[in-house]
């Protein structure tokens, strides 16, 4: 009886412990939602530094190094690309399996992913929970303040919102693996083999992150263009960003039904992908190592790929490190911008851009407001793009300090590769492969704030908002 006892107060002690816990993860998803996506980031960091030390995980049967599974982690769960060890060497079936799972849940992206926990664990979606999972297109929404509605998802669509990002993502992955498995049948890829590679390809397109399952990665698919152009495709769907999706599929061509974000984002998108290709097929179209010895259409093909693989798609078939130092520089540029908003691409974000363009041409032309496509973009919108600016810079700046002075390697690799990191693209000029521990940290922690996003880190430290009930003189200091 009195062992039956002893178990009944145990079973009722971790009753109340469970009932705690649980009591204040929903307090918290509900009062902080940022918070708690930062939290959920890092549990699920750590779970995957536990299963790739595992050693399943690895081919040789041994426990991978503290810090490279660590790093790798960081990368599969940012979709980054990046890697320290062989990715397709290095890790087992098994290894490869939790790179596939891991890569997207990332996707998922961390609003998305800390909205459906918040559910999940409050029962209900609550109003503030709402309000960051319409941040998602709009970052403005965790911080509070007059948001015009056109630009972002109504409260009363969230959760359609929500089944919009994992329906698209296993519709999208899906289509995807089937237009690849034929290319790689064609190319010598046994018919088993096909069956991973291609939904295995497909998660990496549209994740943007990069993985090759293959030891020689997009090489024996150089000339495929069909394949590549899968791929770019991939890609392009996973950085234009959820709500964009979700705009496209309820008004499709309808473009006055758009919302301002959509069009920023597909505008943009646009703009550079153009730009980028156009300007790497002038400073390389001369360079032997890269571009220079192939014929003109493989020229200008491969311009446009490296052009979408720098947004931050990660797969590159060119040497990077074999790049003209202005390409690195223009590289670096692409990477730093990203993607849409609440998509796999990383970067400050192409809306940023779009909004920081605006507002200086709104000045060069005298005008009271910023405006585009007959709506005004609010100046609290345009402080926040001056933040999110500010703060990327920042953390590249560190970082790339930070790692110069660990390696002492030539400052242009390390900006190229932190720049990479921060924006979660996942090219190499080969310096991450060589880097010591000490570094491998850093630049782990600078995919994670990459990926985690300068707004929401910022309103996850933020404890509360703070209301002003007044105003302070006005006294304009010089400028420029």
């Amino acid at each position: 009886m009195a062992d039956d006892s002893v178990v009944v107060r145990a079973a009722h002690r971790a009753s109340v412990l469970s009932t705690r816990v649980v009591h204040a993860l929903r307090e918290l998803a509900m009062a902080s939602p940022p918070r708690f996506a930062v939290l959920v980031f890092s549990a699920l960091v750590l779970l995957f530094t536990g299963l790739f030390s595992l050693p399943a995980a690895a081919a040789d049967g041994t426990q991978t190094p503290f810090a490279d599974a660590l790093f790798t982690a960081v990368s599969t769960i940012c979709v980054t690309g990046l890697s320290t060890v062989d990715m397709a060497e290095h890790w087992s079936p098994f290894g490869h399996v939790i790179v596939y799972v891991g890569v997207n849940v990332g996707a998922l992206g961390v609003l998305t992913l800390a909205s459906i926990l918040g559910l999940v664990i409050s029962k209900r979606l609550g109003l503030r929970a709402k309000l960051i999972a319409a941040g998602d297109t709009n970052p403005l929404r965790a911080h509070g303040g007059p948001v015009n509605e056109g630009q972002t998802v109504r409260l009363g669509e969230v959760g359609q919102l929500l089944a919009t990002v994992a329906l698209s993502t296993l519709v999208i992955e899906a289509g995807l693996a089937i237009l690849l498995y034929p290319s790689l049948l064609i190319n010598g890829v046994d018919p088993l083999s096909a069956l991973w590679e291609a939904p295995f390809y497909a998660a990496m397109a549209f994740t943007n992150t990069g993985f090759t399952p293959n030891a020689g990665g997009l090489a024996p698919f150089a000339g495929d263009y069909f394949f590549l152009t899968v791929i770019m495709a991939g890609v392009f769907l996973g950085s234009i960003g959820f709500p964009v999706i979700f705009t496209l599929w309820r008004h499709h061509f309808h473009l006055r039904r758009w919302s301002l974000h959509a069009k920023l984002t597909l505008i943009t998108t646009v703009i550079l992908f153009f730009a980028g290709a156009a300007v790497f097929l002038l400073l390389e179209y001369d360079n032997p190592k890269t571009l220079g010895g192939m014929d003109a259409w493989d020229t200008t093909f491969q311009a446009f790929f490296l052009s979408a693989m720098t947004r931050s798609g990660g797969f590159s078939l060119v040497d990077i490190s074999q790049l003209n130092g202005s390409s690195l520089i223009v590289g670096s540029m692409l990477m730093f911008v990203g993607g849409g908003s609440a998509s796999t691409a990383g970067g400050i974000k192409v809306t940023t851009l779009a909004v920081l363009a605006l507002a200086v041409w709104s000045e060069a032309k005298g005008r009271p407001s910023v405006q585009a496509f007959g709506r005004r973009i609010p100046s609290d919108v345009q402080r926040v793009a001056l933040s999110v600016v500010a703060w990327g810079s920042t953390i590249v700046a560190v970082a790339t300090i930070t790692i110069g002075q660990i390696t002492g390697a030539p400052i242009e690799k390390v900006l190229f590769d932190v720049i990479s990191g921060f924006a979660t693209v996942g090219l190499s000029t080969g310096l991450t492969a060589t880097l010591p521990d000490p570094a491998v940290y850093v630049l782990a922690l600078t995919m994670f704030m990459g990926r985690v996003g300068t707004v929401t880190l910022a309103a996850a430290v933020a404890a509360t908002s703070r209301s002003q009930h007044y105003s302070l003189p006005v006294e304009r200091p010089i400028v420029g």
